[in-house]
């Protein structure tokens, strides 16, 4: 087995794919990134995150799931401009943070595999990692010279700021690893502010409980402090991101309307539709009724009273969740037909779940 490739090489080969960045780290465990997720667990902040916190010691040291891990391989690659803008808010459309436009992950798999083929060509072995809860990418990518951890815990790139995805390949083989880079977010606290529910804090440490990116991925029943101010949201947040100056050159290059979807469309699909056109999100049990919800509380706060028949058509929906959150947007719209279904329901239900929401409450 030959060592000719270098760590050059493979930058170059990354780049030329399309990634934005690439840089190399050992397979030394991360520790500090073990004892923040053990800190997040104990303070509350971890919300209802499972990924690589479901079990820490594996997602922080690789090679107790590659023994034979010696470095690893991070990239990133931008989605921006593909994500293009959502662009003004309507009443009858949900809006998608910009990652999640289009699979983000296709076209990163396919530029690291072409990294990969480098590797492999002379004899090494590799495993492409993106999105897994074996490692905390974050933390390699920082390690690795890929970007920096800002105060919206995303790592910033120049010139990409906080709009790329990160992947790893690790590797047995032996590279010259990449130096972490020497800047940060400075003064600049824009990202902070900007959080509608306060879920950034000033030493930089997001609040996953507070957050409305991981709130709406997380099943069960939305917290009803933060249903208004999910405003139109059904899937994913980008306000700290859109806030952040470094990546502000390429978000005006991002012109394009994209980023909508009719509500009535999310509420009238059934499971197999949702889950084609939607592939590339996480979907809780492989089921969409937590993109359902979403939509609902959207419908909620858009002041629409023509969605009021299809999310009355919900408050008596089999799920227990998805009836509550068609209740609680009933309530957002009003009206007499909303009022009559409220009042229906009142006499009807008995699930405690929905019943403990509190807005069947004459």
């Amino acid at each position: 087995m030959g060592d000719r490739i270098t760590t050059e090489d493979l930058r170059k080969a990354g780049v030329a794919a399309g990634l934005v960045t690439v840089g190399v780290t050992t397979a030394e465990p991360f520790e500090e990134a073990r004892q923040e997720i053990f800190e997040r667990d104990r303070s509350g902040f971890r919300g209802g995150l499972g990924f690589t916190y479901k079990d820490p010691a594996r997602s922080t040291d690789i090679r107790s799931s590659f023994p034979w891990a010696r470095n690893l391989v991070v990239a990133g690659r931008a989605y921006l401009p593909d994500g293009g803008s959502p662009g003004t808010t309507t009443e009858t459309s949900g809006r998608i943070a910009r990652f999640a436009v289009t699979d983000p992950y296709g076209p990163l798999r396919q530029a690291l595999g072409e990294v990969a083929a480098l590797l492999k060509s002379e004899g090494h072995r590799t495993e492409i990692l993106i999105d897994d809860d074996r490692l905390v990418d974050r933390a390699a990518a920082v390690r690795a010279g890929v970007g920096w951890q800002g105060k919206s815990t995303n790592v910033l790139a120049p010139g990409v700021g906080p709009w790329m995805v990160l992947g790893s390949i690790v590797t047995d083989a032996d590279l010259e690893p990449t130096s972490p880079m020497e800047r940060g977010c400075g003064t600049c606290t824009a990202c902070i502010p900007a959080c509608p529910t306060a879920a950034l804090t000033p030493d930089g440490r997001i609040d996953a409980s507070r957050c409305l990116a991981a709130l709406s991925q997380t099943a069960g029943v939305f917290p009803v402090e933060f249903r208004e101010v999910m405003g139109d949201r059904v899937y994913g947040c980008d306000d700290c991101l859109t806030s952040c100056p470094p990546g502000e050159r390429l978000m005006i290059r991002s012109s394009a309307n994209r980023g909508r979807v009719a509500l009535e469309d999310l509420l009238t699909s059934d499971d197999e539709t949702l889950l084609g056109r939607f592939s590339h999100f996480y979907h809780p049990k492989r089921r969409p009724d937590t993109l359902r919800r979403n939509a609902l509380i959207a419908a909620g706060n858009s002041a629409d009273k023509d969605l009021v028949p299809l999310v009355a058509a919900y408050a008596g929906h089999p799920i227990p969740l998805l009836r509550l959150h068609a209740i609680w947007a009933l309530t957002r719209l009003g009206g007499p037909v909303a009022e009559a279904v409220l009042s229906h329901r009142r006499r009807r239900e008995t699930d405690p779940l929905v019943i403990g929401d509190g807005f069947l409450a004459a």
